[in-house]
């Protein structure tokens, strides 16, 4: 389903109605720390999270953008706004972020929405620096703030939640990409088994695959022309020209996922345009304990065949 949504498919209808059942200020009282959070995903999740009465710590590599972003958010109201420049790579900027969320009773809520695309073209043609460059910024900056966020929840003994990004090469190859789709899928598997580690401290970890979201990293798709693969190219185009999957289905999906109506739901990969997560908490015995919405190896039994 994953891979519909992110290679261009369009998305079913009901997926451009905002949700008119969330409840006011269910947020309120709480810290959250958006990564990624001057532009894009991130930024639409920041003023969604603020609607919900959450206090926010933005933070992304430039200043200029995020104090625009802030700018913004506070002429939409918003009161408690604080924004660090930082990179997700680097763990002292890391601490710097979740000290800022310290002096508000820390945090409580993590988006991580922060990353890179990283080299375009077949493996054997790109940069191996610039290869590793990206896993670095999109799975050790992810490794980064998750422990940073755990270490500070566990240590103050509060629950908490976090939504980690996914995208393209999640769950699914994604040829030409091979960098952005490694550390990406990585992060899936880092959400699962952290869910997993952390559950006995009551704090949740979800993945979120947020479609095909018109931001600026599809313009290095453009300009990389061929080496981004013909098929892909052609896609990436007609969707921008369509406007993609808007950015603010992913922000109200990481609420829910932040939110005490997803409790009990923890370790799952969700597609934002595909995934019907806001009925989940009504199949909540069928989620524990089983593979649905996970990575998982397919095997002939899976699909009926009887060899192996």
């Amino acid at each position: 389903m994953a891979r519909r949504a992110e290679q261009g498919v369009d998305a079913p209808d009901r997926l451009s109605t905002p949700n008119q059942a969330d409840p006011a200020g269910e947020l309120t009282g709480s810290t959250a720390v958006v990564t990624g959070g001057s532009t894009g995903i991130g930024l639409a999740c920041a003023e969604e999270l603020v609607r919900a009465g959450a206090a926010v710590v933005l933070c992304a590599r430039g200043a200029a953008q995020l104090e625009a972003a802030a700018a913004a958010l506070a002429r939409d109201g918003a009161r408690r706004v604080r924004v660090v420049t930082a990179d997700v790579s680097i763990p002292e900027d890391v601490g710097r972020v979740f000290d800022a969320a310290d002096e508000w009773g820390g945090a409580t809520a993590v988006v991580h929405a922060a990353g890179v695309l990283g080299p375009i073209g077949p493996m054997i043609g790109v940069d191996p620096t610039e290869w590793f460059n990206t896993i670095q910024v999109n799975l050790f900056g992810t490794h980064l703030v998750a422990r940073e966020a755990a270490c500070r929840m566990i240590q103050r003994g509060q629950h908490g939640a976090m939504v980690l990004f996914s995208g393209g090469g999640g769950g699914y190859a994604f040829p030409n990409y091979s960098a952005y789709a490694c550390s990406k899928v990585a992060v899936v598997r880092m959400a699962e088994t952290l869910a997993e580690e952390l559950a006995p401290h009551g704090i949740r970890v979800n993945c979120l695959a947020p479609g095909f979201v018109a931001t600026r990293m599809h313009e290095a798709t453009l300009r990389a022309g061929d080496a981004a693969g013909r098929d892909y190219l052609v896609r990436t185009k007609a969707e921008l020209e369509k406007g993609g999957t808007p950015a603010s289905l992913a922000a109200r999906a990481t609420r829910f996922l932040l939110s005490a109506r997803a409790a009990g739901i923890t370790g799952r990969f969700v597609s934002a345009p595909w995934d019907d997560w806001e009925h989940w908490p009504e199949h909540l015995a069928e989620l524990d304990g089983s593979e649905l919405f996970t990575l998982r190896r397919v095997v002939p039994r899976d699909r009926g065949k009887d060899w192996q």
